[in-house]
């Protein structure tokens, strides 16, 4: 008989209910079942508050990421990524950084915006006026909103007012700009966009739709920058195969994605590990990658007249210290206890310069042994585990793969577990 998801009242159900339904709906036996009720820091309880129809939770590594010295600054940095290489690069790299001084890094102030849809005006710029002529008013009724953020310094600061053509027809976008402070800011600006929506129709005599963030947050933009010596990085060869590579990524945008996706490993590393909204965070970089017209590199990389390696990131991060997860996950909390930053601003600039050097990584190792080396080199005990072995034959059978330069793969690993488990029970009878 088949089965049907339609399952009315599902987020009504206990978690023992759900649970049963999903091993009914799916055939999962006990013992799958009972993976999802085993749990972490994170308890089912405070899961079932997070999130809806929750069944389970799931857990990645922490890793800390070492050699981190960031405005003077000494930072060990949690990161939580379940991709191989990705926490030792960070650390290597970050030590090339800090022969050449370390880490330097600013930040905008935390400005945040949401966007208010006008449309059903047939004189849009007579309507841009209208709202610009009322600015002061609308900034009044969106901080009522939030009395608290205003007290702290922050709230609505400015608005601009953009004409845009669509398909349906010119529109009339109002951006309520807003220092959110340490969150990052989201649930704040929406309801402040909601707040003055009757508003701009009031004045404008037209309709709005949309009232909702923009996670494009170019008003909160942050800075790295590193020398790194060509010493520490290999010499006058390396240096300049990372100026090529970055040159193919600046000039395409093929390359450029995977060059972006390797920055994104060192700064989602480290917003999932303090609880972010990494979807946010993606978005704004690879929106602000196209930034020119044309997806390219969110770093530079030149060389100075030493010969030395200058790098820089630039990117929007909206990243937050309190509010969200960062105070529902106890992990996360720790995690921000580790790295001790005591504001948005400065865990936004930890991030970017842990960007930073993952992408000095990555060239670095394209330029020289290219990636996979490096990178298979520590995936091999995943594979020796995915083969079976258990303990200390997981070192062993990875040491032996790479010792042989055999072939970092899941057959392979088989036939040395075999092999070596063998060896054992020969010694044993001896």
């Amino acid at each position: 008989m088949r089965k049907s998801s339609r399952i009315p009242g599902f987020y009504k159900l206990t978690l023992r209910e759900r649970l049963n339904v999903l091993k009914d709906f799916t055939g999962l036996s006990s013992e799958e079942i009972n993976v999802l009720r085993r749990t972490g820091s994170l308890d089912l309880e405070t899961a079932d508050r997070m999130i809806e129809n929750v069944v389970g939770t799931i857990e990645l590594p922490i890793g800390i990421a070492t050699n981190f010295l960031i405005n003077n600054k000494d930072y060990l940095v949690p990161m939580a990524i379940e991709e191989p290489s990705v926490v030792a690069a960070a650390s290597n790299a970050a030590k090339m950084a800090r022969e050449g001084g370390g880490i330097k890094a600013i930040s905008t102030e935390p400005l945040m915006f949401s966007q208010v849809q006008l449309v059903g005006v047939g004189d849009p710029f007579s309507a841009k006026f209208k709202i610009l002529s009322e600015r002061d008013e609308i900034l009044r009724i969106a901080n009522e909103q939030d009395p608290v953020l205003v007290d702290l310094g922050g709230g609505a600061k400015d608005i601009k007012v953009r004409v845009i053509d669509s398909r349906m027809g010119p529109m009339v976008v109002t951006h309520l700009i807003v220092n959110v402070k340490d969150a990052m800011g989201a649930n704040t600006v929406n309801t402040m966009a909601e707040a003055v929506a009757p508003y701009i129709e009031k004045i404008t005599g037209g309709k709005v739709y949309l009232r909702i963030i923009s996670n494009l947050a170019d008003k909160r933009i942050v800075w790295a920058r590193a020398r790194i010596p060509k010493e520490a990085v290999g010499g006058e060869e390396v240096v300049n195969g990372v100026l090529n590579a970055y040159a193919f990524a600046e000039a395409d945008p093929y390359r450029a994605a995977t060059h972006n996706k390797g920055i994104m490993n060192g700064i989602i590393a480290v917003a999932v590990a303090t609880g972010q909204d990494t979807r946010a965070i993606e978005a704004g970089a690879h929106a602000y990658a196209a930034k020119n017209g044309r997806y390219s590199s969110l770093t530079t990389w030149e060389r100075d007249s030493r010969g030395d390696l200058l790098g820089t990131i630039e990117l929007p991060l909206a990243v937050g210290v309190v509010g969200g997860a960062t105070k529902i996950n106890p992990v996360a909390q720790v995690s921000l206890k580790i790295l001790g930053v005591k504001t948005a601003r400065e865990l936004a600039e930890v991030m970017a310069s842990v960007g930073l050097v993952q992408n000095l990584a990555a060239l670095r190792a394209l330029a020289t042994e290219g990636i996979q080396r490096g990178h298979m080199a520590l995936h091999a005990r995943n594979i020796a585990a995915m083969a079976g072995a258990k303990g200390e034959e997981i070192d062993i059978v990875a040491e032996l793969m790479l010792k042989r330069k055999l072939k970092i793969r899941v057959d392979v690993a088989k036939m040395v577990l075999e092999e070596i488990r063998a060896k054992r029970e020969i010694e044993a009878d001896a």
